[in-house]
């Protein structure tokens, strides 16, 4: 039998400091990164680089936790959609353009097309689908899982 159980000194590891309650999330201001301009988006799109105006938006995506700077998130996914709903780019275009794409760049692709099924469109569904079947047969479930597991959204 121990002969001091009312003592609490044997405890080295504050255990409350992982009580659900008191859990935070990471407060980080975040701006729309620079490079990102709709007039440079449409430029590339009016000549008929979408490979390179979808590259410009998932590289400078701004990422954040949810409701930290949706402004610039939205403005960002409206610029996403814009290209990835383009008339203009057929099945076999997809194919072209995400094999462009290393595995990071998939990964926000992957987030972008995730947020475009949260508010759809006439049409856009469909199209989504598309790029969703295409990222998954090159990035595979890790890319799903990833996206789905992370705390930062686009």
């Amino acid at each position: 039998m121990a002969k001091n159980t009312l003592s609490s000194e044997f405890r080295q590891l504050d255990v409350d400091q992982y009580n659900e309650d008191n859990f935070r999330e990471e407060d980080g201001e975040v701006t729309l990164p620079a490079g990102v301009d709709e007039e440079t988006v449409i430029n590339h799109l009016n000549k008929g680089e979408e490979p390179e105006a979808l590259r410009l938006l998932l590289q400078n995506a701004p990422s954040a936790n949810k409701g930290c700077n949706e402004q610039a998130k939205d403005l960002a996914l409206s610029l996403v959609l814009k290209v990835l709903l383009s008339k203009s780019i057929g099945k076999a275009k997809m194919d072209d353009i995400i094999s462009q794409l290393d595995q990071s760049l998939l990964d926000v692709l992957m987030k972008y097309i995730y947020r475009g099924f949260e508010s759809p469109s006439e049409g856009s569904s469909a199209t989504l689908l598309q790029w969703h079947e295409k990222v998954f047969n090159v990035a595979g479930i890790g890319c799903i899982v990833r996206v789905l597991s992370d705390r930062k959204r686009v």
